[in-house]
């Protein structure tokens, strides 16, 4: 049997494929403008072509879990991380709207099946190091978007095109994140999947867990893909200073899951997630209320303190289900949840071509304020030791 490492050599592997999975969206995000702009994309069309977005995460996200749970969830994810840096750049070198739709696909089919994969190996991770650890985790993932939107805004000051931002971007970052995580792992206490549904979904208690999550990555997936596009026609600023809106979301989201572990051992998770909900209610209100360019940045930041801790908190409740093996139970609520950010982009476009983007970002604060109604889904069945 493998020896595992150090606590310290564990949690650098896992948080450095979270920095690669965000710094890869990251990048993306950052530069939607640009490429509805090359490929002459209005509201209805980018709202489509994130649909195929979407659809190829939630296809990715069963087959993903149970890979995970039958061969290990660090190898799963080591392997799906250069395929994802490899989608990105086919983002980049597409030249036709179609080639584009199916590198959107890929995409999504990639980034969902490594958030599956790497949330598995974080809880397996968690239970090695023995103290909550999760949100750390996912404050590199934000770390890593804000790394790959601030890479966007340079390029876009610079005046470098998509392509070779995205080859670049993409291969130094897999580089160095790659030789953070190749340590030896050997998954404790394997799960057989046996008996599992091939397509899981949240039953029970998870179908709370499952909601919570898609209400808060829906406002996630909101701002990976609408914040810039909501500052250029809401706030009338520049393709450049719209993309530090994302900028700023994913900085407050780095802080507060940073200190996330700390608030939730003091005040336990249910606490924890209402708190969050109203953060996430107020900074949408305040981006939707007010139409200035510093109100609106004032409200994203509130938005990343909100949602910051809420994914973190379901998928450390999901790893620790009784009924279920973590990979599959992570995928059954990743299924809701991240079907949340990736689903959400494109509702968010339908609306805003049907009223106005406003309107579209108004959808969030009522989902906002389902966080605190649905708070109690996210109480652990039994603690960490």
């Amino acid at each position: 049997m493998t020896t595992l490492p150090s606590s310290r050599a564990t949690w650098l592997a896992v948080s450095a494929m979270f920095v690669l999975n965000g710094a890869l969206y990251g990048m993306w995000a950052s530069r939607i403008p640009a490429a509805a702009r090359l490929h002459a994309l209005d509201e209805a069309d980018l709202g489509l072509l994130l649909l195929l977005l979407a659809g190829g995460a939630i296809a990715a996200f069963p087959l993903a879990g149970r890979c995970a749970d039958r061969f290990g969830a660090a190898p799963v994810t080591l392997a799906i991380a250069v395929a994802y840096a490899g989608a990105l750049c086919l983002i980049g070198l597409a030249p036709t709207v179609l080639l584009l739709a199916l590198a959107l696909f890929f995409f999504g089919a990639t980034h969902g099946a490594m958030d599956v994969a790497m949330n598995t190996w974080a809880g397996e991770a968690e239970t090695h190091i023995a103290r909550p650890v999760m949100s750390s985790f996912h404050a590199m993932f934000s770390l890593g978007a804000g790394l790959g939107a601030a890479s966007g805004y340079g390029a876009e000051r610079l005046g470098i095109g998509i392509a070779p931002h995205f080859l670049v971007g993409s291969l130094g970052i897999l580089v160095i994140t790659v030789a953070l995580a190749r340590i030896p792992w050997s998954a404790p206490d394997r799960t057989s999947v046996d008996g599992t549904p091939l397509f899981p979904i949240p039953r029970g208690p998870l179908i709370a867990v499952g909601l919570i999550a898609f209400c808060s990555s829906m406002g996630e997936g909101a701002m990976v893909d609408w914040s810039a596009l909501y500052l250029v026609d809401i706030a009338q600023v520049d393709a450049a200073n719209a993309a530090l809106g994302y900028t700023v979301f994913s900085i407050a989201m780095v802080i507060t899951r940073l200190l996330g572990d700390q608030v939730t051992h003091r005040v336990g998770p249910v606490r924890t997630a209402r708190i969050a909900g109203g953060f996430a209610t107020a900074g949408t209100l305040c981006a939707v209320v007010f139409a200035s360019y510093g109100m609106a940045l004032l409200g994203f930041a509130l938005m990343g303190v909100g949602y910051a801790v809420i994914m973190p908190l379901a998928f450390s409740r999901a790893a620790r289900d009784p009924h279920l093996p973590p990979g599959t139970a992570i995928a059954s609520v990743a299924t809701l949840g991240y079907g949340g950010l990736l689903l959400g982009p494109p509702i968010i476009g339908f609306v805003a071509h049907a009223t106005s983007l406003r309107l579209g970002f108004g959808v969030l604060a009522a989902l906002a304020a389902l966080i605190v109604v649905l708070a109690y889904a996210v109480r652990r069945p039994h603690p960490l030791l």
